[in-house]
């Protein structure tokens, strides 16, 4: 849902996933006209499949309970916060201020940025965040959704600094 992406971005994502069902599930939603190679053979959605973008959303708020406790063995990729933040932060408002966030969670940082009432994630580190969050996954999503006040998001393990 968040681009383009070569075989290896699909394959580290969906750590454990062996090679063969991946692509056969590739092979499978190019024939099904869900997904497409673009001209430097990276997987991307096609029109079609862009229009997963509202069912995917309401399946993860629908799920958001099943998650507020991850298992031990749990993996977690820091792109992955695309799509509670996407889901958090639907649509657009005007009321939202400028902002950027460099969040260290996962193997990688990613950035959160509010720019024109809109929220997205974007890999890699800020250039000058106006805030730095840390913490493990469970807790940042849940900082982000509201759910936790300062002294419950330190006593979880998240710490911010601007």
């Amino acid at each position: 849902m968040r681009g383009s992406c070569r075989y290896s971005d699909l394959l580290e994502g969906l750590p454990g996933i062996a090679t063969n069902l991946l692509a056969d599930r590739l092979r499978g939603l190019e024939e099904r006209g869900v997904v497409a190679r673009d001209t430097q053979a990276r997987y991307c959605l096609t029109a079609w499949g862009q229009e997963l973008g509202e069912p995917v959303n309401a399946i993860a708020r629908w799920a958001a309970p099943l998650m507020a406790a991850p298992m031990a063995d749990d993996a977690f990729r820091s792109s992955w916060l695309a799509l509670p933040v996407a889901v958090i932060f639907e649509g657009t408002d005007p009321r939202r201020p400028r902002l950027t966030v460099e969040v260290r969670t996962g193997e990688a940082p990613v950035t959160i940025e509010s720019r024109n009432g809109q929220v997205h994630v974007v890999p890699g580190p800020a250039v000058s965040p106006d805030l730095v969050l840390t913490g493990p996954p469970d807790g940042i999503i849940d900082l982000l959704m509201g759910a936790l006040d300062h002294t419950s998001a330190v006593s979880r393990g998240c710490h911010y600094r601007r």
